[in-house]
């Protein structure tokens, strides 16, 4: 009988850290409510835009150190984390995230807080 009984609560665990699983995802859940990518221009203001753009080869992702109840400071925070390594790329250069190729900002989302995520491959005018 007590084989039983471990087994039982052997089962009886395993279902429970499955359950703590399945809530820990839900708990870093995507903000679907609101759409924060980076708005692209039409397909041949693009192509434009690129010609006179010296880009770099690697995506670079730039985040806040967690969460805030303040998102706009979590999306700043985000992008300016960005900055800072877009600048190891190309150093002695004012870059703009809004340069960057493939730019995406997205935040995730915990109860009433944010944590935000700048993604792009930093990107600078050719010189002239």
């Amino acid at each position: 009988m007590p084989a039983m009984q471990s087994f039982a609560v052997k089962t009886i665990g395993a279902i429970a850290a499955i359950g703590l699983l399945t809530l820990g995802s839900l708990a870093f859940a995507q903000d679907d409510a609101f759409d924060l990518s980076v708005p692209k221009p039409d397909a041949g203001a693009d192509a434009d835009m690129a010609a006179d753009l010296e880009c770099g080869t690697e995506m670079i992702t730039g985040s806040g150190p967690g969460f805030t109840a303040d998102r706009d400071e979590a999306e700043t925070v985000a992008i300016e984390n960005w900055m800072e390594k877009a600048a190891k790329v190309f150093p002695d250069t004012e870059l703009d995230f809004d340069l960057a190729k493939d730019s995406n900002l997205s935040c995730a989302v915990q109860g009433l807080y944010s944590k935000c995520f700048a993604d792009g491959i930093p990107c600078k005018s050719k010189p002239e």
